[in-house]
């Protein structure tokens, strides 16, 4: 009996393109991967689909190990319960893969945070984005209770990411590597419309641009060509 649902003809036409360039390419780096992955970097990232890793850091295939869930969380460390997608990941890069950093990215205009902030409806009976993101509620009173400014939800993403840190150093794995110098934890924030990244400092708490010069060339860059294609 023929499947009544074709399979979506946007991934096949990506998997054509994919076989006839990216595949042929780099045909010697997808064998070696075959035999095992290896990657250095754990990055834990929203899944938004307007925010990917690999497309943001320009990575190859094999070079970062992904974790994406609502609103790049982290749970504190915790045994109860049965189902734990996200350090069950954590678990497997830090234990076996042994990886040498860990990246919390968060993203500009994440529809989690704003879910939080906003004390959105349940989507369903089961609320499971309701139950997910309360995970953010420590970030929203590290805020303090005053008046929510026109940035209140920029901070509220920075706040997130740095309550996410916190809470894989309730790892023991996690805690004892860092201690020892052989981990090192790491928060950023990828600006959709404008392309900036901004690293955490994580003396400070502060999240400064990452590469300003090279950004700031990159929006001119995009202004001009604006102008030129619309005749300005």
């Amino acid at each position: 009996m023929a499947d009544a649902t074709p399979f979506p003809e946007a991934l096949t036409e990506g998997y054509r393109a994919f076989l006839d360039d990216r595949f042929v390419r780099e045909q010697d780096r997808y064998a070696s991967l075959a035999e095992g992955q290896s990657p250095e970097i754990l990055i834990i990232s929203c899944c938004d689909s307007r925010v990917s890793p690999e497309v943001i850091f320009d990575a190859r295939p094999g070079e970062l190990f992904v974790v994406r869930n609502v609103a790049n969380l982290v749970p504190p460390f915790e045994t109860g319960g049965e189902y734990h997608g996200t350090s069950a990941a954590l678990e497997f890069a830090v234990q076996a893969l042994k990886v040498k950093h860990i990246v919390v990215l968060g993203h500009a205009r994440c529809g989690g945070v704003r879910a939080y902030a906003d004390d959105a409806a349940p989507l369903s009976p089961g609320d499971f984005i309701g139950r997910w993101v309360s995970l953010i509620r420590p970030a929203a009173e590290a805020l303090g209770d005053e008046p929510r400014g026109p940035d209140y939800l920029e901070q509220l993403e920075f706040a997130t990411v740095t309550n996410s840190l916190r809470n894989l150093m309730t790892f023991p794995c996690v805690k004892i590597l860092v201690e020892r110098g052989k981990l090192r934890l790491h928060g950023a924030h990828f600006g959709i419309a404008t392309g900036q990244l901004r690293i955490r400092d994580p003396e400070t708490g502060e999240f400064r641009l990452a590469e300003p010069d090279r950004a700031a060339a990159a929006t001119r860059l995009i202004r001009c060509q604006d102008e030129a294609g619309s005749g300005g």
